[in-house]
């Protein structure tokens, strides 16, 4: 019989949290022994939730809002990846040990690949929205895929300049003012376009960007995943622009983390996607 293996995610809220919802799927799409709960975690009791995940014999964990960061403290080992993001999404449990790791560049990468393959992301910049974790890894990706300049403009200038610390290639990237995102000078170069920021999700306050001055060969991702088409993806829509949802990076983040606990590589198809949104 196999082993039963059980795994998480850790958060604060995290009712919301979707990942339950795909590892589970996966766990009995691949017949395997297990379970992958939703645990709250507030801030206060990170250190302590950890210690009685590793008690209760937990294979790993995912790790969202707020944790990514101060996870890092409790880690013994964090890989290349997660130092370069300065983030750390994923967490194996190895002989009572805490091993953290980044897979959102994996999962931003493979999302535009799934939808745009061939699209030429090296012949021009990008524009980046926000300068979050989140961020982090959206540009560690583009970097992946040599995007020849990466602009960044956040609504806090500060984060932005943290940003830089944990870029691999900081000579690309250049910080421009928020109220600027839109202006001629800057759009009309750019060959993808990125939302990082909470600003468009259900709840939140909405995006303002008008892509007037964007060219309509650029391609549109918003990581925002609720609603599916936000008003960004809709704008860009309407003007011809390819586009790329973020409810693929939410699942391809998943597969690595998935593989590190279960051993299983799980693979995500059209329909799937349409299951965890609705």
């Amino acid at each position: 019989m196999n082993k039963f293996i059980k795994a998480g995610v850790i958060g604060h809220p995290i009712a919301h949290s979707k990942s339950p919802l795909i590892h589970n799927k996966w766990i009995t799409e691949h017949n395997l022994s297990g379970e992958y709960t939703a645990i709250d975690v507030p801030c206060e009791t990170l250190e302590e939730k950890v210690k009685n995940l590793i008690e209760d014999g937990y294979a790993g964990f995912n790790v969202t809002v707020p944790h990514k960061v101060a996870i890092i403290q409790l880690c013994s080992e964090i890989d290349d990846l997660a130092k370069a993001v300065g983030a750390v999404n994923t967490v194996i449990i190895k002989d009572g040990k805490l091993i953290g790791t980044n897979t959102d560049v994996y999962g931003f990468v493979q999302n535009i690949l799934d939808d745009h393959a061939s699209f030429p992301l090296h012949k021009g910049p990008a524009l980046v929205l926000g300068a979050g974790g989140a961020a982090r890894a959206v540009v560690q990706g583009l970097t992946a895929m040599n995007v020849p300049q990466i602009l960044i403009a956040n609504r806090t200038r500060s984060n932005a300049d943290e940003l830089l610390k944990y870029a691999k290639a900081p000579e690309k990237i250049k910080i421009i003012p928020w109220e600027n995102r839109c202006d001629k000078e800057i759009l009309q170069n750019i060959n993808i376009l990125v939302n990082t920021t909470s600003l468009g999700m259900s709840g939140k306050n909405p995006l303002e960007m008008d892509l007037e001055h964007l060219p309509r060969t650029a391609l549109v991702n918003d990581i925002v995943y609720a609603p599916l088409y936000t008003d960004l993806l809709k704008q860009a829509q309407k003007r011809g622009n390819p586009i790329v949802t973020g409810i693929g990076m939410l699942l391809h983040q998943a597969r690595p983390a998935f593989h590190s606990w279960y051993g299983v590589i799980p693979t995500v198809t059209p329909d799937f996607k349409m299951k965890v949104l609705e």
